[in-house]
């Protein structure tokens, strides 16, 4: 007997992702729980496992589509044993069904209800106000009658400018009347500032809870591409110029652009700039890299110094929670590293810095960045960071602005280390500079404040020697 694999729930915030690769073959026999295919989520791969033994028939996806929660990916042959677990799935499935049908019909009824409820309210007052329009014209005509007759011109301007006004409201409603509407659901629809017209009706005629609904809608598809980051007007058609070609982005290239967009929107960046001369720094790894088989790399110093600089000042080992208005600050050293690869910027963690020496901190470095590079990290492997290095020196630059990764609230940006010539015990010489970009928060962060921290890391990258004793 066949059965369908489907794609399960990938992560807490994400429904959908990109196939990166199938790990079997139709026509393969696999066991429950072995990994079937890997898909690429929110800048993370994640490996699907069958949910039952069997062999495969049919694979119905292909490498790069992208897929969401429930889709059917293949058919597997299953084994009598399968079979029965699938006909006692089936059995808790119907019950499952009997049960909804159950709750439907009691939605149903209470619907019907409230629906009731609705038409009975609409015509008590659509009787309100016949009766109240009755009244009125009654009082019309007894005033008419006693009315002096020099008072007749202005009655009759009067009137006629009542004449005109009623045209005008009639003419402007035109479009909608031929729209069973209730009246509640008439002025509920002009106080919002919503077309009758766009409304779709549940029933016969529209009610106040068709115009609720469809203004939740509304509101619910705005936010929706708000938070997805791809609310920007529509481009033109750039093919009149010339040709193009389209492709579609990748799972880690979406994941930036959401990210990014949302923190450059709701993030007020400051970038402090400073330079740290790196002349002793770099003689010092240049004798280090000779003794050990191990190489330090800058990087790995930047992550222990910068872990002392989170522990030196609280302010960028922390969070700002404006829901509660507080600050919250972390009591652990986690660093996010940037790191380049083929499909995208990723950014594994590195965990308790500040209890690992330089050596153990290049290590696991290195390891993480060969893990990004392969596609191999894991969505746990880039959560928990306080701060983060993105580093760009083997490519070169002499500064750039990096954009915070929030919930945190700095980033360190690193460029090529240049050759400068600096006054230095009376004289000019050549020295070895470092620039450095620090792109903070100025909700949580003053600007003093950041000087401070950064001018800290220079001067802890000047002296080599004190880093060894951490």
């Amino acid at each position: 007997m066949e059965k369908e694999l489907k794609i399960p729930k990938i992560s807490e915030d994400a429904d959908e992702a990109d196939v990166a690769e199938i790990l079997v073959s139709e026509g393969d026999t696999i066991e429950k729980d072995q990994a079937i295919l890997t898909v690429e989520s929110d800048k993370a791969n994640v490996e699907i496992p069958s949910d039952f033994a069997g062999k495969v028939t049919k694979i119905k996806v292909s490498k790069g589509d992208t897929v969401t929660v429930g889709d059917v990916v293949m058919t597997v042959e299953v084994g009598e044993a399968e079979s029965d677990s699938e006909e006692d799935d089936s059995a808790k499935t119907e019950s499952d069904k009997d049960a909804a049908k159950e709750d439907d019909s009691k939605e149903e009824v209470s619907a019907a209800t409230e629906s009731k409820d609705d038409d009975d309210q609409d015509d008590s007052d659509e009787k309100e106000t016949s009766e109240k329009d009755k009244k009125e014209s009654e009082s019309a005509d007894k005033a008419k009658k006693e009315a002096p007759k020099e008072d007749k011109s202005d009655e009759k301007d009067s009137n006629s400018q009542d004449d005109r006004e009623t045209e005008e409201d009639e003419s402007a409603e035109d479009a909608d009347q031929e729209i069973p509407v209730a009246p509640l659901a008439r002025k509920f629809a002009r106080e919002l500032g919503v077309s009758i017209s766009d409304v779709p009706r549940s029933g016969e005629r529209l009610t106040r809870e068709d115009v609720a609904n469809y203004v939740k809608e509304l509101i619910g598809k705005k936010k929706e591409a708000s938070s997805e980051g791809f609310s920007a007007p529509s481009l033109p058609d750039f093919s009149r110029w010339g040709e193009t070609e389209r492709k579609p982005l990748s799972g880690i290239r979406k994941a930036t652009a959401k990210n990014t967009l949302q923190s450059w929107r709701h993030i007020p960046h400051v970038t402090q700039n400073d330079k740290a001369n790196v002349s002793g720094l770099e003689a010092f790894l240049e004798k280090q890299n000779e003794k050990s088989d191990e190489k330090i790399t800058l990087t790995a110093i930047l992550l222990k110094v910068s872990a002392e600089a989170l522990d030196e000042f609280p302010n960028f080992n922390a969070s700002i929670d404006l829901q509660e208005k507080e600050m919250v600050y972390k009591k652990y050293f986690h660093i996010g590293v940037a790191v380049d690869t083929d499909d995208g910027l990723l950014l594994p963690v590195i965990k308790d810095v500040k209890e690992k020496s330089i050596a153990e901190l290049a290590k696991e470095l290195s390891d993480a960045a060969e893990k990004a590079r392969e596609g191999k990290l894991t969505a746990d492997e880039m959560k928990g960071g306080n701060f983060t290095i993105s580093n760009l020196g083997g490519i070169g630059g002499t500064g750039f602005t990096p954009v915070i990764f929030p919930p945190q609230v700095a980033i360190l940006g690193v460029s090529r280390t240049q050759t400068e010539a600096v006054f230095k015990d009376g004289e000019f010489s050549p020295q070895s500079m470092l620039p450095l970009s620090l792109s903070y928060d100025h909700r949580a962060v003053d600007g003093a404040g950041a000087a401070r921290f950064l001018r800290w890391i220079c001067e802890s990258l000047e002296q080599p020697m004190n880093l060894m004793m951490h």
